[in-house]
């Protein structure tokens, strides 16, 4: 750190629009009477999720909130209703031109809607940003299988590690069945993707919070939409079984456990309030940051932010 560096990593101009297109997504939601909720940024309890390594604040031994989802969730088991949160959020590790250890999210649940719904709502609010476009909707399966891949469904272990080492860049070692799943999807499938996509169907042991689909349990109620290659939203029809959301986080733990990384404990709070019961709806967390950056035409979220984490 230098006394030199205390200059802003975003330009005037740009935190000026970003804070039209702030205000443009409040009143976005207002027009749907949603309504605006903030829960706290430090938590009593982590994410088990195995793909996010969450921040831990010394002094109170707090989690600094990966996503407000478990207070959002708590607000809906109590009977709020539609609600969306545009909040901070904190992951270990994730830094690059896409990423950043603190960021901002939007979170936003409704009551009632399925997967395809939120998908509708999800695509006009990005158009408000971006401008409209064409969104292409095609499963995790289809585009694995339009890039060359083996079935995600039903390849084995084997045979993915036997496409990840014929793919361009070498994958890391160790990595399990889902690993390989994620690398191939990431460096082979995602840079093919149209310039809108939502992919949906994700495999079941992706399914993180999602249900599994009634029809083929081996996939996830899941989507994720990709502008210009960029992962900007993940969603789900919420799972709101709380046995098997017990299952999943205890499972997650225990995949923790095997790669000697920090295991958070499971949420009781949440587990209670999924007890009491979380009315049936899909939610989904946006990422705001690479929304602007891809708005403003600038080559990474740094430059949309006040100042990115090596300013702060």
């Amino acid at each position: 750190m230098t006394g030199s560096d205390w200059r802003p990593t975003a330009r005037a101009d740009v935190l000026a629009r970003r804070a039209r297109w702030l205000a443009e997504i409040r009143a976005f939601f207002a027009g749907r009477h949603v309504l605006e909720v903030q829960t706290p940024v430090l938590a009593a309890a982590g994410v088990t999720d195995v793909h996010i390594d969450g921040m831990r604040e010394a002094g109170s031994g707090r989690w600094l909130q990966t996503s407000p989802e478990y207070a959002m969730k708590r607000l809906l088991a109590a009977g709020v209703g539609d609600c969306y949160q545009i909040a901070p959020a904190f992951r270990a590790g994730e830094q690059g031109r896409w990423h950043n250890p603190e960021f901002t999210l939007l979170e936003w649940y409704r009551l009632g809607f399925d997967a395809p719904a939120l998908m509708d709502e999800v695509s006009m609010l990005v158009d408000r940003i971006l401008g409209p476009g064409h969104y292409h909707r095609g499963s995790y399966q289809g585009f694995f299988l339009a890039a060359g891949l083996p079935d995600p469904l039903t390849a084995t272990a084997d045979a993915l590690q036997k496409a990840a080492a014929e793919a361009v860049t070498s994958p890391p070692g160790g990595l399990d069945r889902s690993g390989l799943l994620d690398w191939l999807f990431s460096e082979t499938v995602v840079p093919a993707l149209p310039p809108r996509a939502f992919v949906t169907g994700f495999p079941a042991e992706q399914a993180v919070l999602a249900r599994r689909e009634a029809a083929d349990p081996r996939v996830a109620a899941r989507f994720e939409l990709f502008c210009n290659g960029v992962e900007l939203a993940n969603g789900f029809d919420e799972l709101t079984d709380p046995g098997e959301l017990r299952g999943r986080l205890e499972r997650d733990q225990q995949r923790r456990r095997t790669t000697e990384r920090t295991v958070p404990g499971i949420d009781e709070r949440l587990m209670a309030a999924m007890a009491h019961g979380l009315p049936a709806c899909a939610g989904v967390a946006l990422g705001l940051d690479r929304l602007f950056a891809l708005a403003a035409g600038v080559d990474s979220i740094a430059e949309v932010m006040a100042f990115d984490w090596p300013h702060a």
